[in-house]
């Protein structure tokens, strides 16, 4: 026969996995239909992100695939509630050749638009889209050198405003005239020299693949610090990112 105390650890034991088990419950509900973080491993979207920036991704921006949850089931096709992404946005997308890996990257191109770059200058539809000289950033590259180079700030004719990198003349300032077909969208890194986007492997991102829109900085950290590493967040915190709106 069970002592008193042995009841009350009993009790104690299957309240706390209960507790537990809710608590994953409701984490999983949350990142699945209404906010995901992720990390920033690689400087393709600076200055807008840096690498050790984590972001909130909204679900619910532009509706739900088989891709907004876990192992991409495919349970359906296309999207349920579908949100229209705007010119601008800030998107996490599955990386078309291998839907395991997520990018983070800007959208550029709707269905129908046509896009080029032209001696570093993004044309939309045939028209240079506006770009303003906005000071410098210096930084290290994908590969670790070290530059300093000018920000220019874009302007889309939706209003939407950014910045972006120039870091040096390369084969990614002059493209062929991309056509964006029904369904899909064009997204470019900010860092327009150091990214893998819609100009090379990635090409053409279908509507099901979009996972979420990029809404606030919630956590930046630098010289390699991961988030648990919590006795580093003193020193190697970017404080004056945090909440940052993208």
């Amino acid at each position: 026969m069970a002592t008193s105390t042995e009841v009350k650890e009993e009790n104690v034991l299957r309240e706390t996995v209960s507790v537990v088990v809710q608590a994953l419950i409701l984490a999983l509900i949350l990142r699945t239909f209404l906010f995901q973080p992720f990390n920033i491993p690689s400087g393709s979207m600076k200055p807008t992100l840096l690498v050790g920036d984590y972001v909130f991704v909204s679900k619910f921006s532009y509706g739900y695939s088989r891709y907004s949850f876990p192992f991409g089931p495919n349970l359906f096709s296309g999207r349920v509630w579908e949100g229209i992404p705007e010119r601008g946005d800030v998107v996490v997308f599955k990386f078309p050749p291998d839907p395991s890996k997520d990018y983070i990257k800007r959208l550029i191109g709707l269905p129908g638009d046509k896009v080029q770059m032209r001696d570093g200058v993004l044309y939309l539809n045939g028209s240079a889209v506006k770009r303003e000289a906005g000071g410098s950033f210096s930084g290290v590259t994908n590969y670790g050198r070290e530059f300093t180079a000018p920000i220019y700030i874009e302007t889309l004719p939706n209003g939407a405003t950014y910045q972006t990198l120039d870091i040096e003349r390369s084969g990614a300032d002059n493209t062929a005239e991309f056509q964006v077909p029904e369904g899909h969208y064009f997204f470019l890194g900010d860092n327009r020299d150091d990214s893998r986007d819609s100009r090379f492997d990635v090409g053409m991102v279908p509507a099901e693949m979009l996972v979420g829109k990029a809404q606030v900085i919630f956590l930046s950290l630098q010289n390699g610090a991961s988030a648990w590493q919590i006795w580093r967040w003193p020193l190697d915190m970017r404080w004056g990112r945090i909440f940052s709106g993208l």
